[in-house]
């Protein structure tokens, strides 16, 4: 048996529905900031139980754009985690600021109890990730920014649907930051990023950055960049859009399924910590597994296309370098980056899938 970690050539079996909403767009020509991008925007800041949402070009430029548009500037320091995707990091340094990294906790996100530690008087804001699914400990993440007169960028990118007591994410920040990358949770046909905030008047902002500040045609009002979201890719989302529930409960119930399976391995499998009042939509399905690499490899000789998410923590990539931290400043993330693996959890599984990844698990341990 095969199970596939990419779940799209299901997704998209029946390609009529997408392609009218396409046809319906050619016909306009309604190409840039069109009607479908309006539609999509007011459905996405619906679905995230917030006030405005902002179509940009990547979930990487609503990380940076944020920063930049509430007045990140070169010589600023922004505090995030080493366990994320190097996206993140990336989107910092576009713009202009300095990473400073705080390592993760045992749910794999940022641990909170570390954060003052990290905070100068060069401390401009904090990017906590919702890796995987899960939700950073927000609650005490505010707090703590409060307390310091810091900025909140939520990336979000990986947590579309997740919350805490049912207060979504973006509930916490000035903005939180998703991306519709074709194997995100809610996704489209290429690149593609959103921004949802509470404020009318960031929301204003930020339109008016990703769109070279432009009021009109003729006017500029201040230099920004172009990274609209294509009005092609809203159409796509917006016949997705709805599809959101289904695919948060189906990687939920795959997810709880696998917890329960894997219980069962303790001696031999770490399941991360699980919050009771976090709903975890698992964008990806990570455990703790002795001899990684080998049950890696077990488990794709046997048709299974596990991955790893990520095997070299962000602080010791070349990329880094010059930030100055090395092997043994982050020790929770580095020993993570050696252990952890991401089963396929997507939408689209059957049971028998679920079942035989669980056995060629049990298999490889000997059980």
């Amino acid at each position: 048996m095969r199970v596939s970690f990419s779940y799209l050539d299901r997704q998209f079996a029946d390609l009529e529905p997408y392609l009218k909403r396409i046809a319906d767009l050619v016909r306009t020509g309604d190409f840039t900031l069109g009607k479908p991008l309006v539609e999509f925007e007011e459905r996405f800041a619906r679905l995230c139980g917030l006030p405005h949402a902002a179509g940009v070009g990547t979930g990487t430029d609503a990380i940076a754009i944020s920063l930049k548009v509430l007045g990140v500037e070169p010589g600023d320091e922004v505090i995030t985690t080493p366990m994320t995707f190097i996206a993140t990091v990336g989107a910092i340094v576009q713009a202009g600021a300095r990473p400073v990294f705080v390592d993760s906790e045992d749910g794999l996100t940022i641990d909170p109890e570390k954060i003052e530690a990290a905070i100068t008087p060069r401390t401009r804001a904090i990017v906590p990730v919702h890796y995987t699914g899960n939700v950073a400990e927000m609650p005490r993440i505010a707090q703590i920014a409060r307390k310091h007169d810091l900025l909140v960028v939520e990336d979000a990118c990986q947590a579309i649907g997740a919350s805490i007591d049912g207060k979504p994410v973006g509930s916490w920040g000035e903005t939180a930051c998703f991306s519709l990358h074709p194997l995100k949770n809610l996704n489209v046909w290429g690149d593609g990023g959103v921004i949802v905030t509470r404020s009318r008047d960031l929301a204003e902002k930020i339109r008016l950055h990703r769109n070279h500040g432009l009021v009109n045609r003729d006017e500029v009002a201040a230099f920004g960049v172009n990274s609209r979201l294509d009005t092609l890719q809203a159409a796509v989302g917006n016949e997705l859009i709805a599809q959101t529930g289904f695919i948060t409960a189906k990687r939920i119930e795959h997810a709880r399924r696998y917890d329960a399976a894997l219980e069962g391995l303790a001696e031999h499998v770490s399941i991360p910590r699980r919050r009771p009042a976090v709903k975890h939509v698992y964008h990806l399905y990570v455990v703790r597994a002795e001899r990684r690499d080998e049950l890696l490899a077990h488990l794709q000789r046997n048709g299974v296309e596990a991955k790893v998410h990520y095997p070299i923590p962000v602080h010791l990539q070349p990329a880094a370098r010059h930030l100055g931290y090395v092997e043994g400043d982050f020790p929770a993330c580095e020993a993570d980056a050696k252990r952890i693996i991401t089963l396929p959890a997507h939408q689209h599984l059957t049971d028998q899938e679920i079942d035989y990844t669980i056995r060629q698990v049990r298999a490889f341990y000997g059980k």
